[in-house]
């Protein structure tokens, strides 16, 4: 036979320390709502950046050099990267893969021949073909072949078309230009020189450069410039995601510059984190002082009801009994404040998404399905806390 609760609550004084008891639960319902709120914002931020991240293969590529100061000006060994950086930067687990971008060491001319009638000093430079957006099979050399395959910037060919009226060249196309063959004219230390026929087949959005392929960098800079290329300028990197902020901090403790376009959402990402990581660690310790003067509530409570449950203990009531009596009396009024904070948050993220983020299909005006499983854990863990509490009490009387 089960015994009845109600004989017993009614001898459970507890008038005098209802403020403190009404004061825990607003203080747990605050913090529950503050809490959850600061998770709701993280999974936002999460979908909303993931929206922004525009990938190709599923993953970002970010050219990387060194920061040029007054300081370290003319130094090769802090403006230029070497294998032991890359090796490096190859060891992180945040980095999938590194790639030098290996630049001509000696003098280049480039002109339009008939057709373009101008002559300028260019530079050429060349990466792994895996790094490269658009690769086509063409794009190749070997000694002794005088076309010389090139991909060109998409960048490189608007800024022409955006300055060629001024001096008389009419804006050309894509197609145009992958027509126009161009004379690049390589010039040695030793005075010795060579003109190769240079064909743009294709354009980079990934890479703002002049490419061709990386034999003929190596060829051309044993025999143009003497040596081969061991120190480079920039080097790209490959990453499942250029805004994880463990990336971020690392390239910014080596003092290393990036495209800050390609990672501003990255750094945004970083301030909003710190600031919901904040608020829910504010939300957090207002639940724990919510307890805890819940705590000091039923503390008051079992203290003055000391004789009576004195009495009870005496003609044979379990004080497990009694533990799990008293706080099954409190997991309605926990549910019911857990719930209401649920409700909120629910209503603080419709109107976040439907009011601020009406624009943004990727977010959900429902809240997460991680903020439900939150809020069971904060319920389960009060109820635990104040059964502990409660069962030790009546133990020691």
């Amino acid at each position: 036979m089960s015994l009845s609760f109600k004989p017993v609550k009614s001898l459970m004084q507890s008038g005098s320390g209802s403020l403190s008891r009404w004061f825990s639960f607003i203080g747990l319902g605050l913090g529950v709502f503050l809490f959850l709120c600061a998770i709701q914002m993280f999974v936002n931020i999460q979908q909303l950046l993931k929206g922004k991240i525009i990938r190709k293969n599923g993953f970002d590529y970010i050219a990387v050099t060194k920061k040029v100061t007054n300081e370290n000006m003319g130094q090769a060994k802090k403006t230029f990267f070497s294998k032991a950086d890359i090796e490096e930067l190859n060891s992180k687990s945040f980095i999938d893969d590194v790639a030098p971008l290996v630049a001509t060491n000696f003098r280049l001319e480039l002109s339009g021949g008939t057709v373009l009638p101008f002559k300028t000093d260019m530079f050429l430079e060349s990466i792994r073909s895996d790094f490269i957006d658009t690769v086509p099979p063409a794009f190749d050399w070997h000694e002794g072949q005088n076309m010389l395959p090139i991909i060109v910037s998409s960048d490189f060919l608007e800024v022409f078309n955006a300055f060629a009226p001024a001096y008389g060249y009419p804006k050309i196309s894509r197609e145009t230009a992958s027509g126009i063959p161009v004379l690049i004219t390589c010039y040695g230390t030793e005075g010795n020189s060579e003109i190769f026929t240079g064909k743009i087949l294709a354009f980079t959005d990934r890479i703002n450069s002049t490419l061709v392929p990386l034999t003929f960098i190596n060829w051309a800079n044993s025999k143009f410039g003497g040596k081969k290329t061991e120190e480079y300028s920039r080097l790209y990197i490959k990453t499942k995601d250029a805004n994880n902020t463990e990336l971020l901090n690392f390239l910014d403790q080596k003092n290393y510059e990036i495209n800050k376009d390609k990672t501003r959402f990255g750094r945004v990402k970083q301030i909003l984190q710190g600031v919901f990581a904040g608020l829910g660690i504010f939300g957090l310790m207002i639940v724990v002082l919510a307890l805890m003067l819940f705590s000091f509530y039923l503390q008051l409570v079992i203290a003055k009801s000391k004789e009576n449950l004195q009495l009870l203990l005496a003609i044979g009531y379990s004080p497990k009994w009694l533990g799990r009596k008293i706080v099954r009396e409190l997991i309605p009024v926990y549910s019911l404040i857990i719930f209401i904070a649920l409700l909120t948050t629910e209503f603080a993220q419709w109107s976040f998404h439907h009011f601020v983020m009406s624009d943004r299909p990727e977010l959900s005006s429902a809240i997460n399905w991680v903020i439900l499983l939150a809020a069971v854990v904060l319920l389960l863990i009060s109820v635990f806390i104040n059964y502990r509490l409660v069962k030790k009490l009546l133990f020691r009387i």
